[in-house]
């Protein structure tokens, strides 16, 4: 393949705007917010639920579920889990649901959370968590409008 003098340029001039499009141009982002190869920021789900606070899990102590790997902080949280992961596991794959009502994703503070009709949601963080809770099901709602494709 021969490119003219004109297309040869206009290849190299538009090469700079690549790095401007969206990182979903370039490649789908998980569905489940992951940091340092563990799902949630290696936080267990079950214990937000049974110890209403988040607690860190074992690497030790884990699970694979919908592409990520999960930590827990015991095995009964883990096969409590596996039985049953769309209880446990946050809406949203555990990014931020208030980004989620506009569209967008961000990672995530376990200690911003909530647990609403049954449901784990996690926000960006604590401040960001107070935005949400003026106006939960609205964001809920906006947020699952949007979901799965602002993955990308």
């Amino acid at each position: 393949m021969t490119l003219s003098r004109r297309q040869a340029l206009g290849l190299f001039a538009a090469a700079p705007l690549a790095t401007l499009l969206p990182q979903a141009a370039w490649a789908r982002k998980p569905e489940v917010f992951q940091r340092k190869g563990a799902a949630i920021n290696g936080f267990d789900p079950v214990a937000y639920f049974t110890d209403s606070a988040p607690v860190k899990g074992e690497s030790s102590i884990s699970a694979e579920w919908n592409g990520a790997t999960w930590h827990f902080a015991s095995a009964s949280n883990r096969d409590t889990f596996l039985a049953n992961p769309e209880q446990y596991a946050p809406v949203f794959g555990g990014y931020c649901a208030y980004a989620a009502s506009y569209g967008s994703t961000a990672p995530t503070d376990p200690d911003a959370w909530t647990i609403h009709e049954g449901k784990l949601y996690l926000n960006y963080s604590l401040n960001v968590r107070k935005k949400w809770l003026r106006d939960v099901p609205g964001h809920i709602a906006k947020g699952l409008d949007n979901w799965p494709g602002i993955l990308g």
